[in-house]
């Protein structure tokens, strides 16, 4: 388990430096703080999500099926949250902000699958 949380926070500092690279280059019309604030919260609720998926995964085969749906529900409904709370009440609806959420949305949903699926792989069923 700690070994795919530090792997997290090892995927967030490659994608805030690949951030700060490419708006120190490229001129974007971003500030480096939105990005930054908007990472760490995708951060929090894949770890989050992550916690709630491998302590699933070490309990009864029973409980196995509950733990992965309530995390991909958790996941859902925090990036559902989050979606609202940037767009509507930060007011960020320039195309920028909504390209920015959109790729961390996509760069930490396929994070998630690829640790999730890599778990389930490995699991005798």
């Amino acid at each position: 388990m700690f070994k795919k949380i530090l792997s997290l926070f090892v995927f967030e500092i490659l994608i805030l430096v690949v951030y700060y690279f490419l708006i120190s280059v490229l001129n974007l019309n971003l500030k480096f703080t939105s990005g930054l604030l908007l990472s760490l919260i995708f951060t929090v609720i894949t770890a989050l999500v992550l916690f709630v998926f491998i302590t699933g995964q070490k309990k009864n085969p029973e409980s196995q099926a509950i733990h992965s749906l309530s995390a991909i529900g958790i996941k859902f409904l925090l990036e559902l949250l989050l979606a609202f709370l940037w767009f509507f009440v930060g007011k960020k609806s320039g195309l920028p902000d909504v390209l920015l959420f959109f790729v961390l949305y996509l760069a930490f949903t396929l994070f998630s699958i690829l640790i999730i699926s890599k778990e389930l792989k490995n699991r005798v069923l």
